[in-house]
């Protein structure tokens, strides 16, 4: 499991180096070869390869007449890309992905449990604000029902 969240820098060639306590653990469950998407909030997606599998087996079994789906797919598939883990850990982030999630030279990394989001640093912690700020406190009503009996 991913979890955490790491500032990293971009270098001039656009690489990020995955920081060391994740780097194990991507080797064995996907030998380093990893999925960088976009997402629906202004931030990449890395998928280790097995996960974004499995993404995208549940793409494909979803109606493409539905607007919304074939949205999703567009985005989530046309902006793929598949990189692999150098020597010292490094990704290399596609230009036009950096430039679709307005990344420059530091960047967050930060752990979804399966997969990695990675952010601005300065955009993320403007999110970060605003989800504590002016979200208020999270609505349990409105929550999955997986999630109402989670105890924290």
């Amino acid at each position: 499991m991913f979890v955490g969240a790491n500032s990293l820098a971009l270098d001039s060639k656009g690489r990020i180096a995955i920081p060391a306590r994740y780097r194990e653990e991507l080797a064995v469950l996907c030998q380093g070869h990893l999925v960088v998407t976009i997402d629906t909030d202004p931030c990449l997606l890395i998928y280790p390869a097995p996960t974004w599998q499995k993404i995208a087996e549940a793409l494909l079994r979803v109606s493409t007449p539905n607007a919304m789906a074939k949205r999703l797919r567009r985005q989530l598939a046309g902006n793929a890309t598949e990189v692999e883990m150098d020597g010292q850990g490094r990704i290399l982030v596609a230009p036009r992905l950096r430039k679709l999630a307005g990344l420059e030279k530091r960047v967050m990394l930060v752990g979804q449990l399966n997969k990695f989001e990675l952010w601005d640093e300065d955009r993320w912690e403007d999110q970060n604000e605003s989800w504590r700020d002016e979200e208020g406190p999270i609505d349990t009503e409105s929550m999955p029902e997986e999630l109402r009996n989670l105890q924290l």
